[in-house]
């Protein structure tokens, strides 16, 4: 199981250039990647969306690609000789003509422009992509040791948090069967203060106790519950993304929750639901991070 949240860095070297691969990633619903990369490597930006779809499944990734010249890079500076010579003979006109003191030197004559530059040529994008996909890959799978490692910390958190809920429903179980038997007495009593010719063992009092029994009885969403919370802790130990996964689990929660505190019509139960809602609410976020 894995975060959603991560970073991943590397670098390789291709014939004296420097490729760097920085990925992070954040939460997101769906999957979503977005590509930094120079002019002349554009046209792999297909190939390196694939490599990332290829091990992320989910979440915003922000990939950054980027090259530096390497330490021989002064060496391939382009000198223009003719555009020097033409710089030279020109100042040398120009200041006879004005009469105007001073030397011409090397060094006024390198810094015109276009004099020393470095050479214009395009990085060929095939040559470099085997070096390009060793740094994606090794950026990759720092990202995705990140994403593991805050996916078991997020995993403990969640199991103690079903460890909570099964405790408030292991309460519930014990409590729910004193329901009815308060309902019936406070119907007995209602019928004495009222001063009702009716017995205890009269059917109709029989019958109103079996509707009330029936409506309250919350055993199945009980046993609906158990099931989503164990299928919950499987996933946990899943090495696949689970994140839609668990998130559909929590909204079954969610509702069988809802529905046997609508049926509870007792406050020691209600206050037992409300506490599971809590804890469900702060798994519902915790899922959110999960790819």
């Amino acid at each position: 199981m894995r975060s959603m949240t991560g970073y991943g860095r590397a670098e390789t070297d291709h014939a004296g250039t420097r490729f760097s691969v920085e990925l992070n990633s954040v939460n997101r619903k769906q999957s979503d990647i977005v590509i930094n990369l120079p002019r002349d490597l554009a046209e792999l930006e297909p190939r390196i969306r694939q490599t990332i779809n290829e091990n992320i499944s989910r979440g915003r990734t922000n990939a950054i690609i980027t090259l530096h010249s390497g330490e021989n890079g002064a060496r391939n500076l382009a000198l223009n000789t003719e555009l020097a010579r033409s710089y030279h003979e020109a100042m040398r006109t120009l200041q006879k003509e004005l009469n105007a003191p001073g030397e011409i030197t090397i060094s006024t004559i390198l810094q015109a422009p276009g004099v020393m530059r470095f050479p214009e040529e395009a990085l060929n994008a095939e040559e470099a992509w085997p070096a390009i996909d060793r740094a994606l890959r090794a950026a990759l799978a720092d990202l995705i040791k990140m994403r593991e490692r805050e996916g078991k910390h997020l995993a403990k958190d969640l199991i103690h948090r079903l460890k909570a809920i099964r405790k408030k429903l292991k309460e519930i179980r014990v409590l729910h069967p004193d329901v009815v038997k308060r309902y019936r007495a406070a119907l007995l009593d209602r019928i004495q203060k009222a001063g009702l010719p009716i017995a205890s063992e009269d059917e109709r009092v029989l019958k109103e106790i079996s509707f009330f029994a029936d409506r309250a009885d919350v055993s199945e969403e009980l046993t609906r519950l158990e099931s989503h919370l164990a299928q919950f802790a499987h996933h946990l130990r899943s090495k696949e993304p689970v994140g839609r996964t668990l998130e559909f689990i929590t909204q079954e929660i969610f509702r069988e929750l809802n529905t046997l505190g609508a049926k509870a019509n007792d406050a020691s139960i209600s206050q037992r639901v409300i506490a599971c809602k809590a804890e469900l609410e702060k798994i519902r976020e915790q899922v959110q991070n999960l790819e």
